[in-house]
């Protein structure tokens, strides 16, 4: 169950910390009942507004505030005043940082709140030494223009794979499957739990990719440069065994970790077209199918320049980092600052860091 209380977005970097409350077993009753309260009106807002189609918010409060508030029974107690634990540093944040929505949440009895911080956000530095490239895809989640794999055994090795990932990735879909066909309780709760654990674990594989290219990137003084992969589901032809690992992977997620590191270290970031990447001779530009003998090897039939094919799209995504970056970066003649320039390196209003 969660509860989630939005507040004025404010201009800046948000990140978030999770505190944990100690209710009381009365206010813990009392929080459980706001919080049951709460869904049963989302639940009956949701009705009306696919019964009657109004989505917009204003239309739907019109809608909904009387009914809700006569098919709702019961009020809270009033305000609850909760302790609550963390850490030192997240402690130390929110008494020192603008606060933006919380999200409340009951987790195997235990009560969290994870609540949103904006953080200052520095102005981003010129990538003096060009743009850090990283590959995203099936195969390898992610491969660096330097050759690193990621998340990888090393993260600084070259390139190999990803086997680990995608062993306990089909070991867990199998073992989903077995359980779905067996049906019975059990297996139900032990389904919950394994979807909370590949939630996880995605997530934190995400955040280790991230990490490491923001971290490289701020040592060699570049920026970064990932595809736009938006709309990849309908436009990648993947073979029917990387069918499931395409439409699962949380791109978008790892380009969010992405930009926002970027910002909140004042890195240049910018999404590239991710067209012909694969196909494309980094040293010589020939472009042709041809290029790509094998899934994962890359040999240009013009300059012979040979190598992973997942290594070679990271390096052109790098140069058309550098390339795009200088594009959007050109004084105008009213002297005004470039308005993509602004919405690419803009940070998204909510995200989690690590």
């Amino acid at each position: 169950m969660a509860i989630r209380r939005s507040a004025t977005k404010r201009h800046g970097l948000p990140s978030s910390v999770q505190l944990r409350l100690t209710p009381t077993p009365a206010q813990a009753d009392a929080v459980t009942a706001a919080v049951l309260l709460c869904n049963q009106a989302a639940t009956v807002i949701s009705r009306l507004a696919w019964q009657h189609r109004v989505f917009a918010v204003v239309e739907l409060h019109r809608l909904a505030y009387y009914e809700v508030r006569a098919q709702v029974a019961g009020t809270p107690t009033g305000r609850v005043t909760l302790p609550y634990t963390g850490r030192p540093e997240d402690l130390k944040a929110i008494d020192a940082l603008p606060l933006g929505e919380a999200d409340l949440i009951c987790r195997h009895g235990v009560w969290l709140l994870q609540v949103a911080l904006t953080l200052p956000h520095p102005a981003v530095r010129e990538p003096v030494s060009g743009f850090m490239g990283a590959d995203h895809g099936v195969a390898n989640l992610a491969v660096t223009s330097d050759g690193a794999v990621l998340p990888g055994p090393a993260l600084a090795g070259p390139v190999g794979g990803n086997g680990h990932v995608r062993t306990l990735r089909e070991r867990r879909h199998r073992q989903r499957r077995r359980l779905q066909k067996k049906g019975t309780a059990s297996a139900r709760r032990v389904l919950r739990r394994l979807a909370g654990r590949e939630h996880r674990m995605m997530t934190d594989l995400n955040h280790q990719i991230s990490t490491y290219v923001v971290r490289e990137a701020e040592r060699t003084g570049r920026g970064v440069a990932l595809e736009d992969l938006q709309g990849i589901r309908g436009r990648v032809r993947a073979h029917r065994l990387q069918r499931r690992t395409l439409h699962n992977w949380a791109f978008a997620q790892q380009i969010t970790f992405t930009r926002y590191k970027t910002a909140r270290a004042g890195i240049a970031f910018i999404l590239v077209d991710p067209a012909y990447t694969s196909q494309a001779c980094p040293d010589c530009g020939h472009i042709s199918r041809a290029n790509r003998p094998a899934r994962g090897r890359f040999a240009c039939q013009r300059c012979g320049l040979a190598g992973h094919a997942d290594h070679i799209a990271a390096r052109n995504i790098a140069t058309r980092g550098i390339a795009s970056w200088a594009a959007i970066n050109q004084p105008h003649a009213t002297g005004l600052p470039s308005p993509r320039r602004d919405r690419e390196s803009k940070p998204p209003d909510s995200a989690s860091g690590s």
